[in-house]
């Protein structure tokens, strides 16, 4: 499973815009509803923010994957956001989230929604990736950091 087949340029947002946790799982959440992705956006922030309050999914180095399992998809379905000054996603090194995944599945599915978080963390956890994305300007390069266009 590559990120190339879980996004399209549609499920990026360069420069998430909120300043907590919750407002920028709503602006993606927007982005999935957006583009069809997502039956019922307030059941699917609803099973996010639930799923947030039992363990965070920030995790280090700047990367967060809030995830949930969620009736208000069809099937799995991803958004990314960079955020340049970061958001407190209450993560596991203390540092601010810039990178935000949100990825979501159906309740009846469990190896898809397992690989996306795996395909997420190894790509995230080179630091080359990481500074890319820092330095990315536009959608566009974000695209290309992750091969979705060639």
């Amino acid at each position: 499973m590559e990120l190339k087949g879980l996004l399209t340029s549609d499920q990026i947002i360069y420069g998430l815009r909120g300043h907590t946790r919750n407002e920028i799982i709503n602006e993606l959440l927007k982005a999935l509803a957006k583009c069809g992705k997502v039956n019922d956006r307030q059941l699917a922030l609803k099973n996010v923010l639930e799923r947030e309050d039992l363990l965070s999914t920030g995790m280090e180095k700047g990367l967060a994957i809030p995830h949930a399992k969620t009736d208000a998809v069809d099937g799995l379905v991803v958004a990314f956001g960079l955020h340049k000054q970061g958001v407190d996603f209450n993560s596991l090194d203390g540092q601010a989230a810039h990178f935000i995944f949100l990825v979501l599945s159906p309740h009846d599915t469990s190896g898809p929604h397992i690989k996306a978080l795996a395909q997420i963390s190894r790509k995230l956890k080179t630091e080359q990736v990481r500074d890319l994305l820092k330095k990315a300007d536009s959608t566009e390069d974000i695209e290309k950091i992750f091969n979705i266009t060639d």
